[in-house]
């Protein structure tokens, strides 16, 4: 029997192919390795599952190749439409039936034969990076089995499926780094596309100017796969580059206030780079200090779902997270001019970032200043919005700048808690941030090399 858990993509598509293995059997895995204690999944739907592993098998036994996820368990946040299945967007009810519909994320999954195991668990309508959601409980961090801390927001469940062997790839969605935070506080890797990249039909909206589909995956080679499938203009999956070709800028000012341990990771990640020949030098992003401002005093995210739900969702209104509802009477209070200020500083600091970018393969820095905190320190308002706005302050310049972006872990901290590396690169450079995030994957070793696993076993 094949580890779902540690084979990586490339190869459980061999062995479908060759038939070593049925994607019915990687289904009963999948069931056999669910671990409600860790609470990844608002809704599991292991039946259709099964109905779609059968089909792919079948598939495979008339000769037809529907492309590298045929049979494969994919999770899917609870953001996304699924046909048949409720949306709640973690929200304590079900959204209105319209909200089933499928986009061609989803509908790019499906067509290619992968098997949608469930809906993983999202911060109430992806409002916020911690991971917490106060109506259905929020999911445990896998590296933490003794004390509950969080898996990073808002696609919450997507990392710790990956991990407990129920999913190969995670769908997730990133406004301000819903994908690489999970990614960051899990130990797997998060790839945010460019804005507009993907289509973001049907999949429920926080702010329509920043929001990006991505995806959660184990290793930068499964990502570089899974991206071939569901981009509608990549047809093979992007190839890893040569680290010595390769140059890289550090953005000094996004170590400032960051946990010791983190520095430290990320600085030793660095250096193994620049030994193997990657140059390595200091960048000052432009734009920078402007996304941060804009950021601190709250973004084009908070004005944009104030008015989404007053608009479509009303009646949702009264049950929202204490967190996000506290803040509606400061947002209906700001002037529009106020935001279509935001928007024009934004888009000239976008045009400057992606300009200084174009010489560059990437920027380099710690994904988040902190790793997953206790759930109990997050628990009560002032430490949930200072962790918040900290587990955010280096991605939030990525969706802000017009970039695109992905984390990939480096090491542990003290405490056995995952520490990543974000590399964020120009607008339409997502093929080419791929091949040099699977440059810096082969120096670094993949997640289980480099870490280990959460439930202790020695690397790889």
């Amino acid at each position: 029997m094949i580890d779902l858990a540690s084979t990586s993509i490339a190869d459980l598509g061999a062995a479908l192919r060759e038939g070593r293995v049925r994607a019915a059997d990687l289904v009963a895995q999948v069931a056999a390795n669910r671990d409600e204690d860790l609470g990844a999944y608002k809704l599991w739907l292991p039946e259709r599952a099964a109905s779609a592993a059968a089909m792919a098998d079948a598939a495979f036994a008339e000769g037809l190749d529907f492309g590298p996820l045929q049979g494969l368990p994919i999770s899917v946040k609870d953001l996304y439409g699924l046909a048949g299945s409720p949306t709640h967007a973690g929200a304590p009810r079900a959204l209105p039936g319209a909200w089933e519909r499928e986009g061609p994320v989803v509908r790019a999954v499906r067509s290619g034969m992968g098997c949608v195991v469930g809906k993983t668990h999202t911060v109430e309508f992806a409002f916020g990076g911690i991971g917490s959601n106060p109506h259905w409980g929020t999911p445990k961090n896998p590296w933490s089995r003794e004390v509950h801390r969080v898996p990073g927001g808002s696609s919450a469940g997507a990392g710790v499926s990956l991990w407990e062997g129920t999913a190969v790839i995670a769908l997730g969605s990133d406004t301000a780094g819903s994908v690489r935070v999970p990614a960051s506080f899990t130990g797997t890797v998060g790839l945010k596309t460019t804005w507009g990249r993907w289509s973001l039909d049907g999949l429920v909206p926080l702010s329509p100017s920043l929001d990006t589909a991505g995806i959660l995956t184990r290793s930068v080679a499964d990502a570089a796969l899974a991206f071939s499938v569901i981009d509608p203009r990549c047809p093979a999956p992007p190839v890893a580059g040569d680290v010595s070709q390769l140059r890289f800028g550090v953005v000094e000012e996004l170590f400032d206030g960051c946990a010791p341990d983190i520095v430290a990771a990320v600085r030793t990640a660095i250096r193994e780079l620049e030994d193997k020949g990657a140059s390595v030098f200091r960048f000052s992003l432009p734009g920078l200090d402007a996304a941060q401002g804009v950021f601190a005093a709250g973004g084009l995210a908070a004005p944009e779902f104030v008015a989404f739900i007053n608009r479509e969702l009303p009646d949702f209104r009264p049950t929202l997270d204490p967190n996000v509802r506290e803040r509606f009477a400061a947002v209906e209070a700001m002037p529009a001019t106020e935001y279509l200020d935001r928007r024009a500083r934004l888009a000239r600091a976008a045009d400057e970032a992606n300009a200084a970018l174009a010489d560059v393969d990437g920027v380099l820095c710690p994904t988040t200043p902190l790793t997953a905190p206790r759930l109990d320190e997050v628990a009560h308002a002032q430490g949930y919005r200072e962790r918040n706005m900290a587990t955010l302050r280096n991605t939030s310049p990525g969706n802000l700048l017009d970039l695109c972006g992905l984390s990939l872990p480096v090491g542990l901290d003290v405490d056995g808690m995952p520490i990543g590396l974000q590399i964020l690169a120009s607008r339409g450079a997502d093929e080419s941030l791929l091949g040099a995030a699977g440059a810096v994957e082969g120096v670094l070793g993949s997640a289980r090399q480099r870490l280990g696993s959460p439930r202790g076993a020695s690397p790889a």
